[in-house]
């Protein structure tokens, strides 16, 4: 795939980006060097290569979920808040 101003402007509209006359050049030629990377991927012979070898059937390890509640921690974080009472944030109100 070549990459020129035309898909450049295309990929502008697209993208709802503009960019500058000055830097066009400059995106052009990284984006022509980034297209040129995935293709040579293309030529990498994955015959014999499994589709899922990356997958796996085991599950994930998951912990039980319980609850905990160390009064402490929240003693901490309301110590550090500008105004707080009865364990609890008090911040201005926004909607009348």
């Amino acid at each position: 795939m070549q990459v020129n101003d035309a898909l450049l402007t295309k990929l502008e509209k697209l993208s709802f980006l503009k960019v500058s006359d000055d830097k066009r050049e400059e995106i052009i030629n990284q984006l022509s060097e980034i297209v040129s990377f995935v293709d040579n991927l293309s030529e990498l012979n994955t015959e014999g290569v499994d589709d899922s070898f990356a997958m796996s059937d085991a599950s994930t390890f998951t912990r039980e979920d319980v609850t905990h509640c160390d009064a402490q921690i929240n003693d901490d974080i309301l110590r550090h808040a500008p105004q707080s009472a009865d364990h609890f944030f008090i911040v201005p109100k926004i909607i009348e």
